[in-house]
């Protein structure tokens, strides 16, 4: 009897793990899983630089866009002053 696959999407426990709510925020999560299902099947990073790099991108530029949102909200901190 085959047990089911971890990387599964659909299970309960999948939903609450903060570090996949905040992957799929950032845009990046079908590429995270890609990283993880090479590594799954390769067990090697190595051989998985390729994902790993289409990731880190995708995440570099959510960042990169995160932090020029940050930078153009007015603070709110000088109102209080």
């Amino acid at each position: 009897m085959a047990s089911p696959s971890p990387h599964n999407r659909s299970r309960k426990e999948d939903e609450d793990d903060p570090v996949d709510r905040m992957i799929s925020r950032t845009g990046c999560a079908e590429l995270h899983y890609a990283v993880q299902e090479c590594m799954v099947e390769h067990q090697d990073w190595r051989k998985c630089q390729g994902p790993v790099r289409t990731f880190k991108t995708c995440m570099m530029s959510f960042h990169s866009k995160r932090k020029e949102q940050l930078t153009k909200q007015p603070s709110t901190d000088s109102a209080a002053s």
